[in-house]
């Protein structure tokens, strides 16, 4: 461990507890491996201002990977964006709108376009979408987006993901299960994995001397990317095949357990 020169780490059921709140002491695991010129990585299915709402001033010691991949920001500047095509944007809400029960989500730069109907699973959204903007009619909206996500609210997205979106939307856009609940498609090549390559390109930083944590499908790519990669003991199953290494769950703050593996060995 004494190579690694970056932690990436997935946020939902890997960093975080299972009561949605960062571990105690992570902020000071922030510094002490900002003090070692070991670079932290957030690595999120979240939007930058939820992001920024989390992490506050933090975020400008940290490389953030918002969105899947889709928006990347280094010491809290925006380094990078993949914005998806206005009409192939509004093809999706018919679709999820006439054919599907899912709830559709246009993730903008500014934020989080649902339909007013759906107002009763606010609470649910601003967890992982802080700046929500209920509208009457989703088919018109022309912003600039990054992501497009559907809520499933029977918790059966890894269903939908295989039967319905990656048929419909899989050859032409990067389609993912970001948990229980979402789905969400991006721009054709748009992931984690890439986020990663993007941010070794920008600092210098070979993939074989970074570490990454995650526990869902929407983590592989990112997984596949470096040499260690750890998956928590609370993963979904089939996610061994792509990890190296097993790190305890959020609950036991596996990630900060690895952590500290890597400052003593930096000692």
């Amino acid at each position: 461990m004494k190579n690694v020169k970056l932690i990436a780490s997935d946020m939902d059921h890997t960093l975080l507890m299972e009561n949605g709140k960062l571990p105690d002491g992570f902020f000071d695991y922030i510094d002490r491996l900002d003090e070692k010129g070991i670079r932290f990585v957030v690595a999120s299915g979240r939007p930058m201002y939820t992001l920024r709402d989390m992490f506050g001033d933090k975020m400008d010691k940290m490389v953030v990977i918002g969105d899947n991949g889709a928006a990347i920001s280094n010491c809290g500047k925006i380094i990078y964006k993949s914005l998806m095509d206005v009409e192939e944007y509004q093809s999706m809400i018919r679709f999820v709108e006439d054919e599907t029960d899912g709830v559709a989500v246009l993730c903008a730069l500014s934020g989080a376009y649902v339909l007013k109907k759906y107002e009763k699973y606010a609470k649910f959204f601003k967890a992982f979408l802080s700046n929500l903007v209920f509208v009457d009619d989703m088919r018109s909206l022309d912003v600039e987006a990054n992501k497009f996500t559907i809520f499933a609210p029977d918790k059966d997205a890894a269903v939908k993901y295989k039967e319905i979106y990656t048929p419909r939307f899989g050859d032409n856009f990067s389609v993912t299960v970001g948990g229980r609940e979402w789905i969400d498609i991006m721009n054709k090549g748009i992931n984690k994995g890439m986020a990663m390559r993007k941010i070794g390109e920008l600092l210098g930083i070979d993939t074989s001397e970074m570490m990454a944590f995650g526990d869902n499908f929407n983590d592989a790519e990112m997984l596949k990317t470096v040499y260690y990669s750890y998956i928590v003991a609370n993963a979904q199953p089939g996610m061994e095949k792509f990890a190296r290494f097993r790190a305890p769950s959020n609950e036991e703050r596996g990630v900060l357990q690895v952590m500290e593996q890597v400052l003593v060995a930096n000692l």
